[in-house]
């Protein structure tokens, strides 16, 4: 036996007469000790596993009791021997178990641990929350907005270039090519290809690092900028712009677009309705249904007229970043963690044309998941070899079965969720990315599909981390395709609506915030015949609350049928 040893076997020995031959009998029952179960249900096991008479319970019973009680004893005084040799051998380090003890009750103690002051993002937040509900508002709002502009304009001279070296580059591979055997060989085309590669790496590591400076530049230069507006805020009641602000430095200038379409009114189709779910407290929710581009909720459009004026949504989503009333908005994604193809580099460009004050950037935010997914993914594996295996058992899908003998355990798998979080974004705060595969565009996924539990964990994160405002795609899907008909939008749409529901009204049970707004997004570009259908759906599902109309000739109650 070992100091560190959890437990010991010991033999526990019972002998007892029978009732006719007085002949002895004895029972051996190897025990662990310390033991920490229930004596009396230890012998009630002792006499069914081996059959013996009942009359043996009030003599066993006693007779197990002190057993346990006396070898537990022996067996800490055993472990106590042992550790006092070792100290007195020399075999333990006092110095170290008496730093552990100091750093234990450092960190589980309030008395003995030592003050922690706020941090210096603790203390940037309390200042922006504290300005950004004051008449500081639109002048900061002016600032984050030319910064972006900044940006913008440092961007789209990168993309110019980049876009003319590649054109460049591209005439000169295609005149290598066709004089092959004539003035060049297989080996020229190869060195000029690297030649290219190299020069593409070197133009885009030139103007990344330009622009990353610019960043960090603007992200310091701001949060100082609101330390000086503090300052002033105290002394001053009507907050001039003060004498450092970066919007005396650079002058309102006007930002012409590429295209009409930022200018142009985008007419989108939606419906909104508002309900009532519960069965005793009833709570209030505004559901909307819409058709949109998913990116819509993230890009920040300048407005033609002037330069310096931001999306009158970015006034709200600043006034709620540090508040009980986030943004939340769920993005399809594939399954090869990354952001080099699909919607997540489209999100990444976009989240990359502004400067992020208060948050990582997306870069190193997808960075940590990376690093934490191959842990959940470790812990995953193991797990799964435990399947079936007394307290472990798992219950899986068939499509997860699939999956893991497919061996796709080395990834994500369809319905895992990471969050990113985001201040620069129009309306949102927080992405929930979910993992989706193309099982989704079959016609006959039901309620234990991995994406629709996926879908409940987004929710219930949500009501957990005061996010109030969600947008869901319907369709699970980003766009409309052919296999998408009338039929399967509808039992898809119906699909979603009542497990949302579902999930909803099991919402007051999980405590936490209350999911004030519900949007469900379904592809741009769709029917309005299609969306008309949907939004006809939505009421029926989710029992939108009528009026009671009382006629005069009848004291019975109408209620009129939802629309």
């Amino acid at each position: 036996m070992t100091a560190d040893q959890e437990s010991i076997e010991t033999l526990f020995v019972f002998k007892f007469p029978t009732c006719t031959t007085k002949q002895e009998s004895t029972v051996e029952v190897p025990i662990y000790i310390p033991y920490s179960g229930s004596i009396k249900e230890l012998t009630q096991r002792i006499i069914s596993s081996f059959k013996l008479p009942c009359y043996v319970e009030k003599d066993m019973q006693p007779a197990l009791d002190e057993f346990v009680k006396k070898e537990t004893m022996k067996y800490y005084d055993d472990v106590s021997e042992k550790l006092i040799q070792n100290a007195k051998d020399g075999e333990i380090d006092v110095d170290e178990i008496i730093k552990t003890w100091e750093k234990t009750f450092k960190e589980e103690t309030v008395e003995y641990a030592d003050p922690h002051g706020a941090t210096d993002e603790e203390l940037f937040s309390t200042v922006y929350h504290r300005l950004v509900h004051s008449p500081a508002l639109e002048t900061m709002l002016q600032v984050e907005h030319s910064y972006a502009l900044a940006v913008r304009e440092l961007t789209g001279q990168r993309d110019e270039q980049v876009t003319a070296l590649t054109q460049k580059q591209t005439k000169e591979m295609a005149r290598a090519v066709d004089g092959v055997n004539v003035y060049s060989t297989e080996q020229d085309i190869n060195q000029l290809a690297a030649h290219h590669f190299e020069d593409q790496n070197l133009l885009q590591g030139k103007w990344n690092s330009e622009v990353d400076t610019l960043k960090e530049t603007q992200r310091k230069e701001y949060r100082e900028w609101l330390m000086k507006m503090l300052e002033e805020h105290q002394t001053n009641v009507t907050l001039p712009t003060p004498t450092n602000s970066p919007l005396t430095a650079c002058p309102p200038r006007i930002f012409h677009s590429g295209s009409q379409e930022d200018s142009l009114p985008v007419h989108r189709l939606e419906e909104s309705f508002t309900i009532h779910l519960g069965s005793q407290m009833k709570q209030m929710h505004n559901i909307r249904i819409l058709s949109a581009d998913v990116l819509d909720f993230c890009r920040v459009k300048p407005q033609a007229s002037s330069g310096l004026d931001p999306q009158p949504q970015r006034l709200q989503t600043a006034l709620a970043l540090y508040s009980n009333d986030l943004y939340g908005l769920v993005l399809l994604t594939d399954s090869h963690f990354g952001t080099y193809s699909g919607l997540s580099k489209e999100l990444t460009e976009v989240c990359q044309q502004s400067t992020e004050f208060h948050f990582p950037y997306i870069d190193d935010q997808l960075e940590k998941i990376r690093d934490e997914v191959k842990e959940a993914v470790a812990w995953r594996q193991s797990h799964c070899g435990r399947n079936g295996s007394g307290d472990h058992m798992v219950t899986l899908t068939s499509l997860e079965q699939q999956s893991r003998r497919s061996g796709s355990t080395k990834h994500l798998q369809t319905g895992d969720v990471y969050i990113t979080r985001h201040s620069n974004l129009a309306e949102v705060h927080v992405i929930f990315h979910m993992v989706v595969d193309d099982s989704l565009r079959s016609n006959d996924i039901n309620s234990r599909h991995p994406v629709i539990l996926g879908l409940r964990n987004i929710l219930k994160t949500a009501c957990s981390n005061d996010v109030t405002t969600l947008t869901v795609p319907v369709l699970l899907m980003h766009e409309m395709t052919e296999e998408m008909t009338v039929a399967w939008c509808t039992k898809r749409a119906e699909l979603v609506f009542k497990c949302v529901k579902g999930f909803m009204i099991e919402m007051a049970s999980w405590g936490g915030s209350e999911l004030k707004n519900l949007q469900f997004l379904v592809p741009k570009g769709i029917s309005e015949e299609v969306f008309g259908t949907l939004a006809t759906m939505l009421p029926s599902i989710f029992r939108v609350s009528n009026p009671l109309v009382f006629k005069a000739s009848s004291s019975t109650p109408h209620t009129p049928k939802n629309g």
